[in-house]
């Protein structure tokens, strides 16, 4: 064990100087001139004060226009299927039509269950059909919206600047949202109160809003209403969806702020036809079934991009922007709770912990000055280079710690001298046995290795069990546990061989201070 190679030294010292790199920014004072990818350890909401919201999606709303729109594919199949039908409505959980006619209803049947994976017919006593997800369909269904609304909200929190939210499901219809150092949510709770789901529709200049509104328009057109509360009549089949949108800024033209957006191939060339087709006409666009704007067709617009005018103050067209850059919430979202965290009590809860932490290192220290004199000095240099790491290994994660993080890094102080005190122990039986000091080092070493990893496995595997079934806070307490376990399997074995070894070479004992 005493003739380490040079590059093995290297490799080892390499590593803690990059751990003591990284872990650098937790003690620089002006931690806002630091680059991005150089910043300290994240502090959660239990740490640093923050928000915490709970949100509901409103699945009634989502469901609902999934209804309307299988209720408008079973009209269009009906039609062209040339069935006669009556009765057909719609609601939050089912399609119902009435098909008299026995051989019909069978065909109508068939032809509906076509319209979307999942959709199942059931035929009533009364001769009507009633169209509907299957339950299966419909779990899966309302997991995937909430999935994406997950995602969605996440991409609208990350552009306000905040650090590291947390933001996870909560039972079948709910997200949680932390906003650690976030103390006025207003402005995130109005942000997220827009679905923000944009579409661009053709404005029917002939039809009158009173026959809309009286249903003598048909299936083809709907009514929508303006910032001022002026009627539209528009194609209830958009020209070009917000999911075609792949940019939107905001910008200036002819001072007026206004906001600037790009579509994909696909948008660009439905948008292209569009505006060729139908200059002169007006194209609505419509934003959270509201037209805030109803513009003229002058020419063709081929380049896949356009400007969306009106009343926008510079803060309206940065909103907007932001929200059509993170896309549409496929639900509202609705606020069930709020509570806001004080930073003061983030504060106590530092100080808390950094108490703790000092006062679990001291009786470490002492403990193994104690008990083992010269090398439990090398192994309390092991134990401040495994904290060093754990700092590096979190920071350059970019990790957010909360206290159960800083409760498994209190436990990792104490579990770093584990594998030392095992091999000190191996050590003094050899020397009983008549050893010398190197061959008595070198099988403390060897012989006690066995019984580390097994030790130190059996912990990993407990925070790996923690991570995968745990949430939030516990998550946390796992990870900081597993790199705890990394980092004191690296100094305790690695680092303390080498000052243990570098010592053997210099001073060449006659026997072991142990």
């Amino acid at each position: 064990m005493y003739k380490l190679s040079r590059s093995r030294v290297l490799t080892i010292l390499a590593i803690c100087l990059v751990g003591v790199f990284f872990a650098v920014p937790n003690i620089v004072p002006n931690k806002d001139a630091l680059p991005k990818w150089w910043q300290p350890i994240n502090l959660g909401l239990d740490l640093q004060g923050g928000s915490n919201l709970l949100l509901e999606v409103k699945m009634d709303e989502v469901l609902k226009e999934r209804m309307g729109s299988i209720e408008d594919s079973a009209r269009q199949i009906l039609r062209e299927g040339r069935i006669r039908y009556k009765s057909l409505t719609s609601n939050a959980d089912e399609v119902s039509v009435v098909v008299e006619n026995t051989g019909s209803r069978s065909k109508a049947a068939n032809l509906f269950r076509k319209i979307d994976s999942g959709i199942e017919v059931i035929e009533t006593d009364d001769g009507a059909l009633k169209i509907k997800y299957s339950d299966i369909a419909l779990n899966q269904l309302k997991a995937k919206i909430v999935d994406q609304s997950i995602e969605i909200v996440r991409r609208r929190i990350d552009e306000l600047g905040t650090k590291e939210p947390v933001i996870q499901s909560q039972g079948t219809n709910r997200i949680v949202v932390q906003l650690p150092g976030l103390q006025n949510p207003e402005y995130v709770k109005v942000l997220l109160g827009k679905t923000a789901k944009m579409a661009f529709h053709l404005v029917d200049s002939t039809a009158r809003a009173s026959d809309a509104k009286r249903g003598m328009l048909g299936a083809k057109y709907k009514i929508a209403y303006g910032e001022m509360g002026e009627p539209y009549v528009i194609t209830r089949k958009p020209v070009v969806s917000g999911e075609n949108l792949v940019d939107a800024q905001p910008s200036f033209q002819e001072g007026q702020a206004v906001v600037s957006f790009k579509f994909n191939s696909l948008g660009g060339k439905k948008f292209g036809e569009a505006t060729k087709d139908n200059i002169g006409e007006r194209l609505a666009i419509v934003l959270d079934n509201e037209v805030i704007s109803a513009p003229v067709i002058q020419s063709a617009i081929m380049g896949g991009s356009g400007v969306i005018t009106g009343n926008f103050t510079v803060k309206s067209a940065n909103d907007l922007a932001l929200l059509l850059r993170s896309g549409a919430l496929p639900a509202p979202l609705e606020v069930l709770e709020e509570r806001t965290v004080g930073a003061g009590l983030g504060a106590d809860s530092i100080k808390a912990g950094v108490i703790a932490s000092i006062i679990g290192l001291v009786f470490v220290v002492l403990f193994m000055l104690g008990a083992y004199g010269l090398f439990g000095i090398f192994t309390n240099v092991a134990v401040f280079t495994n904290l060093v790491l754990m700092l590096g290994i979190l920071s350059a994660m970019g990790a957010t710690l909360t206290l159960p993080g800083i409760a498994g890094i209190i436990l990792t102080i104490g579990m770093a001298v584990d594998a030392n005190v095992l091999i000190f122990e191996r050590m003094r039986e050899e020397v009983k046995h008549g050893r010398s000091p190197r061959d008595a080092a070198d099988a403390g070493f060897r012989e006690a290795w066995a019984t580390i990893v097994d030790s130190n496995l059996t912990t990993l595997v407990a925070a790996l069990v923690l991570f995968y079934f745990g949430t939030g806070p516990v998550r946390g307490f796992a990870v900081t546990l597993a790199i705890g376990i990394a980092t004191s399997m690296f100094t305790s074995v690695t680092v303390t061989r080498l000052i243990i070894t570098a010592w053997l070479n210099k001073y060449k004992p006659t026997r072991l201070p142990i």
